[in-house]
């Protein structure tokens, strides 16, 4: 049997003293047909072992309902296939720039604590995952070597009775490699978010020496190890593209590796927050704070790419790695790139016209619904009311509007809404209003974690609440029933469909100029979302989701139509 566990301040595998080399890749942001060329990428860096996180949010969409947990296990199996360890991140708080940081939009109880009612939707959801990475253990003859207890809870609070909870909780379910937290490394962060007893880890992107002093200060006899060493970042709509430079990162790895340290490379490989799972961040305070939601692509100028490829970062890390591991196969091939093409586009059918087949059900109250009380988690809602009149004109505004409304009167766009712009609507008596709200994900770090979506507020003109709201739910999970009529659309509000020929399935990068803003899918796989205001400007195709000869190619354009949409050959993350 196998053995791992911390010893003399040390890490040991099967009896002798082990230095992790760790770095992310997560599985949910990889199709699990790319895994074993991405695993394959990790080795050939020099890692000898896989980090990932589990997000909630995907595997119980609904309470009670679960879905894709066995590819938590196929994850861990593929990765032990390719001859790597794995750390598992189970949450259920994760960050990770995914939508709420895991936790499921509809969680009642005050999340992250040792409140019961939320406890008990936490055993729930562990008691059907921790099984599946409990017997692939190192310890059982899988690979597991260590599982995280909640994550970065020292950013947000400092209820012990919560840590401990999950802890035994993983006990309970049958974790016996060690258990660990990581946190950054102030003071406040170790004292709230550690346990007695459970190995602390620091994150960071610089200045190892520093942290892991702090460290020390507070964990003496605990091995050194940095659980994220934040070797890129990610990006927000609307904001510069955040690179690092390669001998800056390589450099900072350095110095960790010869402080003795293990280390896990965060992110080794992004991959791509598909669908409408990207997060967002709260910057500045709570209250006065901006929003601003994060890109579709997590390639995190990490040094692998969003496609696969090795980068410089790549090369400078590989050769510090070999250093410390010798073991290290040679690099596979960069997966194969279509050649430039167009998407002809040949059919359309209008928003409204398709919400037959879209919308659930409408819900009817004297106040807007959320989100949330419409059962939806992302996508679009309806809110339709109307004002009183005769009255003169007076500014239309939203109290709570997350995030973005288009503002229509009798049937026309009057204008747009967005959250954090001050501003209205100026808008007359006795009329219809609509606002098509869209969400943009939800805020997944700090104490901004479990906000709700729609219209948190009320709809106001002037000084008064308008009363009387229809709310219609339009969830985009797929687009199957889409009404679409032949011949192209010049108009935005609408789903527009084409088709792209392939000779043979290979990876490919889609720009759409002159678009606005909406979302893709790819035969019917939804890609996320584009908007003009980058900075990314094309959306990863993986080859997984494309076949020989005609693929269907559909967009939801909320804003602007442009020209036809290409397939380039590189990507254009800005």
């Amino acid at each position: 049997m196998r053995t791992f566990a911390i010893q003399d301040g040390a890490f040991h595998l099967d009896g002798q003293e082990f230095r992790i080399l760790s770095g992310a890749l997560h599985y949910f942001r990889v199709l699990p047909e790319q895994w074993p060329h991405r695993l394959r990428m990790l080795r050939a860096m020099g890692l000898n072992t896989v980090e990932t996180y589990v997000p909630w949010n995907l595997h119980e969409p609904r309470p009670g309902e679960f879905t894709r947990l066995e590819e938590v296990g196929a994850f861990l199996d593929a990765a032990a296939a390719e001859g790597l360890l794995a750390i598992v991140r189970p949450g259920p708080y994760i960050c990770a720039e995914w939508d709420n940081g895991g936790l499921p939009y509809w969680l009642s109880g005050r999340i992250r604590t040792s409140d019961p009612e939320y406890l008990r939707q936490v055993e729930r959801y562990f008691a059907a995952l921790i099984p599946a990475i409990a017997e692939r253990q190192v310890t059982r003859g899988g690979n597991v070597i260590m599982v995280q207890v909640e994550n970065e809870y020292g950013s947000y609070g400092d209820d012990q009775d919560y840590l401990r909870h999950l802890a035994d909780t993983l006990v309970g379910h049958g974790v016996r490699v060690p258990l660990f937290t990581s946190d950054g490394s102030a003071d406040w962060h170790l004292t709230g978010g550690t346990l007695p007893g459970v190995l602390a880890t620091v994150n960071f992107g610089s200045e190892p020496e520093r942290h892991f002093a702090a460290l020390r200060a507070h964990r003496p006899g605990d091995p050194l190890m940095c659980m994220e060493f934040w070797c890129g970042w990610f990006d927000h709509w609307g904001q510069p593209h955040v690179t690092r430079d390669a001998e800056s990162a390589a450099g900072t790895l350095e110095r960790i590796l010869a402080a003795g340290a293990s280390v896990n490379v965060y992110m080794a490989h992004g991959g791509t927050s598909f669908g409408t799972r990207a997060g967002a961040n709260q910057v500045g305070e709570l209250a006065t704070g901006s929003y601003r939601p994060t890109v579709t692509s997590y390639d995190y100028d990490a040094p692998i790419s969003e496609n696969g490829a090795p980068t410089e970062k790549f090369w400078r890390f590989r050769e510090i790695l070999s250093r410390y591991n010798p073991d290290i196969p040679d690099v596979p091939p960069v997966p194969a790139t279509l050649p430039p093409a167009r998407v002809r586009l040949t059919h359309s059918a209008r928003l409204r016209d398709a919400l037959a087949k879209l919308a659930l059900p409408e819900v009817v109250g004297p106040v807007p619904a959320t989100f949330e009380e419409l059962g939806l988690e992302h996508g679009l809602a309806l809110y339709r009311t109307t004002v009183p009149g005769p009255r003169q004109p007076y500014p239309l505004t939203v109290r709570g509007l997350h995030d973005r409304a288009h503002v229509f009167v009798n049937g026309e766009q009057v204008g747009i809404l967005e959250r954090d712009v001050p501003g209205g609507v100026d808008v007359p008596g006795g009329v219809t209003v609509e606002l098509l709200v869209e969400s943009m994900g939800r805020t997944n770090f700090g104490p901004a974690v479990g906000e709700t979506k729609g219209i948190t507020g009320g709809i106001l003109h002037g000084q008064q609440y308008l009363n009387g709201v229809t709310a219609v739910p339009i969830p985009l999970d797929e687009v199957s029933g889409v009404p679409f009529e032949p011949g192209p659309s010049g108009e935005p509000m609408a789903f527009h469909r084409g088709t792209l020929e392939v000779a043979e399935p290979a990876d490919g990068f889609l720009a759409l100029p002159g678009w606005g803003k909406g979302y893709v899918w790819v035969n019917g796989f939804c890609l996320g979302r584009y908007w003009e205001r980058g900075p990314q400007r094309t959306l990863y195709v993986p080859a997984p989701l494309l076949r020989a000869g005609t693929n269907e190619v559909v967009l939801l354009e909320l804003d602007r139509v442009g020209a036809d949409p290409e397939i380039r050959t590189e990507p254009e993350l800005g």
